[in-house]
């Protein structure tokens, strides 16, 4: 089984999370922190390879899940990770907003 460096774990997870329908909304400088959100979402699921600092709370509140890899992972690995990144924002998002009886402001997640 091959390894993805920190650095291509965290692109392998973004492009996952990309393709669920969710868009880069902010990135930090350092490029170790990315923002998505689905169109038309309040709420963005944060990729990184920290926990989230006070300033990135202070800066995106709206960031209601977070995937963190720190360490080299297997492309397996990766996208286990987006799934319940996804899950779990759906679970949030659902949480937040209540239960609308199906309406959507954005794409279907997992």
């Amino acid at each position: 089984m091959s390894l993805l460096n920190p650095t291509a774990a965290l692109a392998r997870a973004v492009a996952g999370v990309a393709a669920q329908g969710f868009v880069v909304v902010a990135r930090n400088t350092r490029g170790d922190s990315v923002y998505l959100k689905p169109e038309g979402c309040t709420y963005a699921l944060r990729v990184s390879n920290h926990a989230r600092t006070p300033k990135q709370r202070k800066n995106h509140p709206d960031a209601i899940t977070s995937l963190v890899i720190r360490a080299s992972t297997g492309p397996a690995q990766v996208d286990a990770l987006v799934e319940t990144a996804l899950r779990n924002f759906a679970g949030e998002r659902r949480k937040r907003e209540g239960d609308r009886g199906g309406e959507s402001d954005g794409p279907a997640v997992p």
